[in-house]
């Protein structure tokens, strides 16, 4: 006996796959983040980069873009120079994916990372659907990097003294020390040392 119309629209629907549900595919752990001395150590790296698969100094290097900061892998860790919160470098973690693993298309992350001629093009082979992956922008953190680099002179005005009596600067994440500062003064210093968010400072 030949099926029904409604024998063969329930089969037809149990064999269609939601294609916007394949990212739910991709589980990716959290990033074990915790500070170690003047460091930040994210612990699973190598098990991130493995589950993305994505080239792990493809990843380090937009971590470290995005931080504004130098580190290394070493061991399956990412290591990098000064302190930062957990939720932040989930977060940038999370707009990686976003931006070099799930199609656009379909929400697959089941991609690979090509060339069109100099282009750089993110290609779904799930839908067969593919886009130029857009030029990472210098973050705030970088320029902010690229301001104050050890030797640097420059101009500043003190905003408040900390407790052992030297000017305080805060840009951003970044605090400034200015020995003998006083809230209000304009004073010209050379950049001695970077230590993660922390200027120390010489006067000129």
């Amino acid at each position: 006996m030949p099926e029904s119309y409604e024998d063969l629209l329930k089969r037809a629907y149990a064999n269609i796959t939601e294609i916007g549900d394949t990212h739910k595919r991709l589980t990716i752990p959290e990033g074990k983040v915790f500070v170690e001395g003047k460091t930040t150590v994210l612990e699973n790296f190598a098990e991130i980069a493995d589950i993305l698969n994505r080239d792990p100094d493809h990843l380090m290097k937009y971590l470290l873009g995005e931080l504004g900061t130098a580190g290394k892998l070493e061991s399956g860790r990412a290591i990098f120079n000064g302190k930062f919160e957990r939720t932040y470098v989930n977060s940038i973690l999370k707009n990686y994916i976003d931006e070099y693993v799930i199609c656009s298309e379909c929400g697959s992350p089941d991609t690979h990372i090509g060339k069109d001629g100099r282009v750089a093009v993110l290609r779904c082979d799930a839908c067969g659907g593919h886009r130029p992956v857009k030029k990472r922008k210098a973050s705030k953190r970088e320029e902010k990097v690229a301001k104050y680099t050890e030797g640097a002179e420059i101009e500043v005005e003190v905003q408040s003294i900390s407790k052992r009596g030297d000017g305080v600067v805060k840009d951003g994440p970044y605090t400034m020390y200015i020995s003998g500062g006083k809230p209000g003064q304009k004073v010209k210093v050379r950049i001695a040392r970077i230590a993660g968010s922390i200027i120390f400072t010489e006067r000129l």
